[in-house]
């Protein structure tokens, strides 16, 4: 008989999946919170025995588009680099995903994941996403639900608000100088003020405006009376109160743009106006016609008169009359013969011009109004294009900043209307860039501003080098030893400053490093 021969060899074992998840939670939808999803999409793959080796999450943020999702952009660009240790992507549900309003777009970011050989899968929908024809009819569907359930959601909000407007009650936006948000309940009784970012805590609650101090309410008056009695231009009023040490409600400098804000808001004589712009689901911004203003007349206490309101606004109106191009260009050449010299901020800041929006609305830009006078801005040019390069690089720094922080372990809350950085919550940082400008006698100077209306623990201030076009380095300067609203930067400062100054910023990302300690048995 011959004899069989044995062996020892184990059976191939399945090799296991692994996978990243991806959690998003909007701001009216906290019962989807990411840890709940979290919980489920965990359940979902120990079932399956699926290795979860990587979290993306975006918490408080939109699913209207791409826009402030870094970590679903960071998921692409992992998958898109070959840095994905991945091959399936595990995800609540569709909604999570995006409430995309083109249903496209969803898929398009879904296509460009299955291009890699990663595959997403929603762990708590009735269908599986294995690309069947019956699956990606359902998908579709539920894509196109997604964004109406937005756009159903945008309608509903929208027309509750223009109802709290007709009802007399303030929605959204600072109060303004010589005004006080003030908090009240449901029986119209006052609770108290509202200092600014504050917000209501119950949903009870509303908020009016309120006249503000007496001295503010008599600067706000006195702004009226040189206006309309004296004459006074709105750049002059601003020098006036300037020179005087008032200051606006933001604790910064009048200009030409904050006195005449004063001087055309309705809200000084107690009218309750919304919907002069639209943004509705993260669209283009849209200044309306006053026709589709929302407008509730008397609904706060006034603080200017009515009739000296209208004496203001028909000297505004007679001085806003439509200029034709060759007018425009008259005006333009008559300003560059006086001042010799032209900008954008000279031309906002001239009595009887129009704004420079105007000149690059009617002309396209300003380089052709200046072409059309002979003047040739090259210093200008220049200014206009590095204003350009800051815009651009600003939110980058920003962007780069929370990455490196977050792949420390450290946590940071951005706030997108003012790129506050709240780091671990516990210190706020604020980011700013000094420009790289010229002296007479030929140095270099640096003037960096500090937001003193944010009051962040920490400024990092960002010198350009001469080109202002690279960052030369970055000084730590923490609000402690800095309270003046402003510093000046030479190329060689003392130690009072240099002591701050570095080269990158892994001394602010080490500060927000988290060390994970092991508890002791």
């Amino acid at each position: 008989m011959q004899a069989v021969e044995s062996t020892n060899e184990v059976p191939d074992q399945p090799s296991i999946i692994r996978a990243a998840e991806y959690v998003r939670m909007s701001t009216e939808h906290q019962q989807y919170s990411t840890e709940n999803q979290s919980d489920k999409i965990r359940e979902y793959a120990a079932f399956r025995g699926i290795e979860i080796v990587r979290t993306y999450a975006d918490s408080g943020k939109s699913g209207l588009n791409i826009g402030g999702r870094l970590s679903l952009q960071q998921l692409i660009k992992d998958v898109e680099s070959g840095a994905a240790d991945f091959n399936l992507v595990l995800v609540y549900d569709v909604s999570r995903w995006g409430r995309f309003q083109d249903a496209d777009e969803a898929a398009y970011y879904e296509y460009i994941l299955k291009r890699k050989g990663i595959h997403v899968q929603y762990v708590a929908e009735q269908f599986e996403n294995d690309g069947s024809p019956v699956s990606t009819i359902v998908k579709g569907v539920k894509r196109a639900m997604a964004g109406e359930y937005s756009r159903e959601l945008s309608a509903k909000v929208f027309a509750g608000q223009c109802r709290l407007i007709e009802l007399g009650f303030r929605q959204g936006g600072p109060a303004g100088f010589g005004l006080r948000r003030v908090l009240i309940d449901q029986t119209g009784s006052v609770k108290g003020e509202l200092s600014r970012g504050e917000h209501k805590s119950l949903q009870t609650d509303r908020v009016i405006l309120m006249p503000g101090p007496d001295p503010e309410v008599h600067v706000v008056n006195q702004i009226y009376r040189w206006f309309t009695d004296e004459g006074v231009s709105e750049s002059e009023i601003s020098k006036r109160l300037n020179d005087d040490g008032i200051r606006t409600d933001l604790d910064r400098y009048w200009t030409r743009a904050t006195v005449r804000e004063v001087l055309t808001n309705e809200k000084y004589i107690g009218n309750n106006i919304y919907n002069r712009i639209s943004f509705k689901l993260k669209k283009h911004r849209i200044t309306n016609q006053a026709d589709m203003w929302i407008k509730k007349e008397g609904a706060f206490e006034a603080i200017v008169p009515p009739d000296v309101f209208y004496i203001a606004q028909g000297i505004v109106r007679a001085r806003a009359h439509r200029f034709s191009s060759e007018e425009l260009i008259e005006k333009l050449r008559n300003l560059y013969q006086h001042r010799g010299f032209l900008s954008g901020l000279i031309i906002d800041e001239a009595e009887g011009m129009p704004s420079a929006a105007a000149y690059i609305h009617r002309f396209g830009s300003l380089i052709r109004a200046y072409e059309a006078v002979g003047f040739t801005p090259d210093r200008d040019y220049r200014f206009l294009e590095v204003n350009k390069f800051l815009r651009k690089l600003h939110p980058e720094i920003i962007t780069q900043t929370e990455r490196a922080i977050a792949d420390l372990g450290g946590s940071v809350i951005r706030d997108p209307a003012t790129d506050l950085l709240n780091v671990n919550r516990e210190f706020s940082v604020s980011i700013v860039l000094a420009r790289c400008q010229t002296t007479d006698s030929g140095r270099y100077r640096w003037k960096v501003r500090f937001d003193t209306s944010l009051c962040p623990d920490i400024t990092v201030a960002l010198r350009l080098d001469q080109t202002n076009q690279t960052p030369l380095d970055y000084y730590l300067l923490p609000r402690l030893d800095f309270g003046s609203p402003r510093i000046n930067l030479a190329e060689h400062n003392g130690i009072e400053f240099e002591s701050y100054r570095f080269d990158n910023l892994d001394y602010l990302h080490g500060m927000a490093e988290r060390t994970r300690v092991r508890r002791a048995a």
